[in-house]
């Protein structure tokens, strides 16, 4: 007899959605986790933290407001650290509050500790004491999540250079940063701080940034970018970092040198899987911490399945939610259908982007014949409202069946509307569906309409020169 029936390894998006349906359907279910980390990374350190500590650069600073009341149009001219802080903790706390509730309220059993392996079945869990309690448990899921990947060449002190997890914890806005890695992560904070007013420069090793994404709408996060001053380096690699009294060095290997208060190492995520002892269970993990699954999220050893950033791309708190659904289904023996191929990303840039579907490359490389609807925020009445006039919404379209094939949006509300389109998708849709629809007035999702006209107007226009 286990102890448990569902042992779930971190509290995350994913460890916390696995424990919750594996409950619903009545299963004793315990989850591990560290202390002062009840949600995981996301919620204490990740996803949270830096979407609210956007919202109040964007509110602080007025940026949203100064296509209409001039550039010189701020909320308040010296924005603390402590401005920014007060509004993160009191989400991460509210956060830390709903999950524990969930949890609870599902009778799901938290137990603080660390968590490794003694054996497939046994798991021993270290609280903050040091005293080790041995569980037991038919099935187990690892959701143990990922740490920032640290260059051992680097000698980080957590004030002058630091990583993205270190972000919270400076003591004061730097008036200039240099941010290694042009990711996701990267771009998200350098965005922040260059509106905060920081000297932001990036310096990225491949020749283009975020190289999944519509190439059309990088290239307009760029110029707004460049646009609150921040300097990009691409092609060029940073070869060490020297740190001073006031500030931190960089020297790129083209032997550029770059002076900064702040230097963030943005180079993307380490799995965590070398803390949890997997030999003793079975399993081993990848050089970057990361645990192989297969299409049920079940690893090698069948009664043991991982969810989360562990297993690697996409690592999104939206798909890494739903991954722990499916798991604890699967474990369960409950049935459920996959996950969709059509998957939303939304980065929280300022401004934001957001697409679900092809990108005109891929669509090109696969000799998929498209037909580009295109929208601008500053051609609709809530766009002029809001004061945005650089958004835009671009559909992606099949010119023989109208079928809607990628959405891809920049500006405000992008990780929002984006849904329309996927929903759309989602139901095979054409883009017939926007032509038709009313949509409210004024508002930026009738963006969908003017960008489906515009992608109908040129559809009928060749096929009226084939007549």
């Amino acid at each position: 007899m286990y102890d448990v029936d569902v042992l779930v390894i971190g509290s995350g998006p994913s460890g916390q959605k696995a424990a919750i349906a594996a409950a619903k359907l009545d299963r004793r279910v315990m989850v591990v986790e560290r202390a002062h980390m009840l949600g995981g990374v996301c919620i204490n350190t990740g996803t949270i933290p830096s979407k609210t500590l956007r919202e109040a650069v964007l509110y602080l600073t007025g940026l949203n407001q100064r296509e209409v009341y001039g550039r010189s149009y701020r909320v308040k001219d010296d924005i603390t650290v402590s401005d920014l802080a007060a509004r993160t903790q009191h989400v991460i706390g509210r956060e830390i509050d709903v999950t524990r509730s969930q949890l609870t309220r599902n009778r799901v059993r938290i137990m603080t500790g660390t968590a490794r392996f003694d054996d497939p079945h046994t798991v021993v869990v270290t609280d903050p004491s040091g005293h080790g309690n041995k569980v037991t448990a038919e099935k187990i899921v690892i959701a143990a999540g990922t740490r920032p990947a640290r260059p051992a060449s680097v000698d980080f002190d957590e004030q002058t250079i630091i990583d993205s997890d270190g972000i919270i914890n400076l003591e004061r806005v730097p008036q200039s940063m240099l941010v290694v890695g042009a990711g996701v992560i990267g771009i998200e904070y350098a965005s922040m701080f260059a509106a905060l007013g920081s000297e932001v420069t990036v310096v990225e090793r491949r020749d283009r940034m975020l190289e999944f994404c519509d190439l059309e709408i990088v290239e307009a996060l760029k110029y707004h970018l460049r646009d609150l001053a921040v300097t990009f380096r691409f092609g060029e690699e940073v070869a060490s970092v020297q740190r001073h009294a006031k500030g931190a060095v960089a020297v790129l290997e083209s032997g550029k040198r770059i002076a900064a208060d702040t230097v963030m190492y943005s180079a993307g995520r380490q799995g965590v899987a070398a803390d949890l002892d997997l030999e003793r269970a079975g399993l081993a993990a990848d050089s970057r911490g990361r645990v192989e699954v297969n299409e049920n999220f079940q690893t090698s050893v069948g009664h043991i399945y991982a969810v989360g950033d562990i297993i690697g791309f996409p690592a999104l708190a939206s798909t890494s939610m739903e991954q722990g659904r499916l798991a604890a289904h699967h474990a369960c023996g409950e049935p459920a259908r996959g996950m969709p191929q059509l998957q939303p990303i939304g980065i929280y840039t300022i401004p934001e982007m957001s697409f679900i579907g092809a990108t005109e490359d891929q669509l090109t490389d696969q000799r998929v014949p498209f037909e580009v609807g295109m929208a601008r925020y500053r051609e609709l009445a809530r766009g002029q409202i809001i004061g945005d006039s650089y958004g835009m919404l671009k559909l992606l379209v099949a010119p023989e069946t109208r079928q809607l094939l990628g959405v891809h949006i920049f500006g405000t509300g992008a990780t929002e509307l984006v849904h329309i389109g996927q929903a759309v998708m989602g139901c095979h849709g054409t883009i017939d569906y926007f032509v038709d629809a009313v949509f409210n007035y004024p508002t930026l999702a009738e963006a969908y309409k003017v960008a489906a006209l515009d992608a109908m107007n040129k559809i009928r226009h060749l096929a009226q020169l084939h007549d």
